[in-house]
């Protein structure tokens, strides 16, 4: 007879134990432990806090599976609380809880690999690797990034910020430890938005027949930021009805076995038979078709399911692809039933999911509003976004004009050859995207829209400092990279207005056009003067003899504010303002004029020191080889930009209204030193 030990005591065998079991365990979690012929019952209060004991994954090892449940259920509230306050990105990082906590609880890193794609649902493997407290300082200045930064921890192996990108990685890795003649586990996580990008797919393509040990996790939540849409979609559409199809599946199978004597001979035959019918049930495996061992569907909110299927990945050979369906926002209702809205979010109420902020309205809407506008009285314009339908201003557009309304998921480059091709057949394709998002398209801007010289209108959202974001979304670089480019017109508006004449004027001029404008709204400095929009044409807002302040987009009002300080503080001197509008082609007369007129020039830009206005305004300077010029440039660094607040990074790299005046003052006022 087995004895039964419980808070001290025997207890007999019989069916109390069941009843004490049952009453207990709404109260308690309760790990039972057999020696020999001896069952204990290990006691734990639910009350107790598993997050306190959790500072590396080896805490996470020591769990079992129903204190991992409920250390889920804590980081999802560690997270909620902190987001709710700092902002962030919530829905993503609510659906990975279990997955990341199953990932520690299988693999040793860092000698295991994992390689987040995108990252910023990271902030659960942040918890579990000893970084809990610094997650409240999560996007501030100074504090903890929002997505892996190997400078960070030696556990983030690989800095992600942009979709597609984690297979590619892992795979290097993985052939490295080959070559490397080592024995550690890589693994990829990769949502099925992430999936629509072709860097994606080639490496999927690549890893598929290159017999290469890796797994490659499919966090598959039908979210991107938007809903995803696309083929890959309606595979894995196909593939999680495979989940249903297995349950109905093993339901059947159980009542057949329970016939006596022909149950087994059955249930071999059925099987037999299945495998030849599968495929009226379950399409074609894509992915064993290019290489890959299949695992899945498995719920993603599973940890002992998901260890199931990660200990299995780890003995197979070769590229293992496990299908995690996970639901986005999960455990806080507001975000599950938003999830898009809470992809990425300011600081909440989390009562309501209403933001503590008041939203204004930003360029994004401005450019949407102008967009649908124009789109009532031209049928040939259309609109064409990467799975950024909201966050680009688009969700009326979509909703008005339908057939005219493009979403291609997360597939940069294959939007803009897209709207090439659009191009080439008399329509006005509209393509908005995210400045640092536009890097991943500049080949199909080169080569299929500049070369040909089609007149796709490409407008660069997020430009200039982003913020909280950090390096990867900082929108430092399209100026310096787009100015590269032959057969380019580049604007940038100084406010609302003139955004919205810029996009009238560029479904106008029949040219390929770039117009960035940055994150938020328009600067509280109203500027009143507003000249009818010429091509390659300056606008003088202020006229002066003592200082030429030329600047472009949202740093034009900065320049009206510095002239007006320079002015009042220095009754002798007058400022000249020049909006330069149009980095290309750049206004050479109105701006040479000015610079003869006064011999000290300002140029103020929400971008890189290198190839943007300031590089322009020098080339100007030395072609019409202008004597005995003074002139100071402002501009952030040949460096990335870290995260903060815009305000805060404008006044570490002395952008803000009071270093510029007062770098003014020293060098232009009082010494009048630096010369060209």
């Amino acid at each position: 007879m087995k004895i039964l030990i419980f808070q001290g005591r025997q207890l007999p065998w019989h069916h109390q134990l069941s009843n004490n079991y049952l009453k207990l365990s709404s109260y308690v979690n309760i790990a039972k432990i057999q020696k020999h012929d001896i069952i204990y019952f290990k006691i734990m209060k639910l009350g107790d806090n598993m997050l306190e004991k959790v500072n590396s994954p080896e805490d996470v090892k020591k769990l079992n599976i129903e204190e991992k449940k409920q250390l889920a259920e804590e980081i999802r509230k560690f997270i909620l609380d902190i987001v709710s306050e700092n902002g962030g990105h919530l829905a993503s990082n609510l659906g990975v809880v279990e997955l990341t906590i199953a990932l520690h609880s299988t693999y040793n890193l860092p000698t295991d690999k994992i390689v987040w794609d995108v990252g910023h649902q990271t902030y659960v493997h942040k918890i579990i690797t000893g970084r809990k407290e610094e997650l409240k300082t999560l996007r501030k200045l100074n504090g903890i990034a929002g997505f892996p930064k190997t400078k960070e921890s030696e556990i983030d192996c690989f800095n992600t910020g942009h979709s597609s990108t984690s297979i590619s990685a892992a795979l290097g890795m993985a052939r490295a430890r080959d070559i490397k003649k080592e024995d550690n586990h890589v693994v990829a996580v990769i949502g099925d938005g992430a999936l629509t990008g072709g860097m994606a797919l080639e490496a999927l393509n690549d890893a598929g027949c290159s017999q290469t040990r890796m797994t490659v996790i499919l966090n598959d939540n039908e979210m991107s930021i938007s809903k995803n849409i696309g083929g890959i979609n309606m595979l894995l559409s196909k593939l999680r009805t495979k989940k249903t199809y297995n349950k109905s599946s093993d339901a059947v199978k159980k009542i057949i076995l329970k016939v006596p004597c022909i149950g087994k001979p059955i249930v071999r035959m059925v099987q037999k038979v299945k495998k030849s019918i599968k495929q009226l049930f379950i399409p074609k495996m894509f992915f064993e078709d290019i290489g890959f061992r299949y695992l899945g569907p498995v719920d993603g909110h599973d940890v002992g399911e998901l260890e199931r299927m990660l200990k299995i990945s780890k003995d197979l050979t070769g590229p293992v692809l496990i299908h995690v369906l996970t639901k986005k926002g999960k455990g806080y209702e507001i975000a599950e039933q938003n999830p898009d809205k809470f992809h990425a979010t300011s600081p909440f109420d989390k009562e309501t999911g209403k933001g503590k902020k008041e939203k204004k309205k930003d360029y994004s809407k401005v450019f949407g509003e102008k967009l649908v506008e124009l789109a009532q009285k031209n049928d040939k314009i259309v609109a064409i976004t990467a799975s950024m339908k909201d966050g680009t201003g688009l969700a009326e557009f979509a909703q008005k004009f339908p057939d005219r309304f493009f979403d291609i998921g997360i597939a940069e480059q294959h939007a803009i050859t897209m709207a090439a091709g659009m191009a080439k057949e008399g329509v006005i394709p509209v393509v908005p995207i995210y400045s640092s998002f536009y890097q991943r398209a500049y080949d199909q801007v080169i080569h299929d829209v500049a070369l040909q010289n089609l007149p796709v209108v490409m407008c660069v959202d997020r430009a200039g400092i982003v913020g909280a974001d950090g390096e990867t979304h900082q929108g430092m670089l399209d100026m310096a990279f787009f100015r590269l480019v032959p057969n380019l017109t580049i604007m940038a508006p100084k406010n609302f207005k003139e955004l919205e004449e810029m996009i009238e004027f560029a479904i106008q001029i029949k040219k390929p056009v770039v117009i960035r404008y940055p994150r938020g709204g328009e600067s509280e400095y109203k500027i009143e003067k507003q000249e009818k929009l010429n091509l390659g044409k300056a606008e003088i807002l202020k006229e002066g003899d003592t200082i030429s302040i030329i600047a472009i987009g949202k740093m034009v009002a900065r320049a009206m504010q510095v002239a007006t300080r320079i002015e009042n503080e220095n009754p002798d001197s007058t400022v000249e303002v020049i909006n330069s509008r149009f980095l290309k082609p750049i206004d050479k007369e109105t701006i040479k004029k000015s610079i003869e007129k006064t011999k000290k020039v300002i140029t103020i830009e929400d971008g890189t020191i290198i190839n943007g206005l300031a590089t322009a305004i020098q080339e100007i300077i030395k072609e019409e080889n202008l004597q005995d010029v003074q002139i100071k440039n402002f501009a952030y660094p040949d460096k990335y930009i870290e995260h903060g607040s815009p305000e805060e990074l404008e006044t570490i790299y002395k952008m803000d209204e009071n270093s510029i005046y007062q770098e003014i003052k020293e060098h232009f006022i009082k010494r009048c030193e630096l010369k060209l």
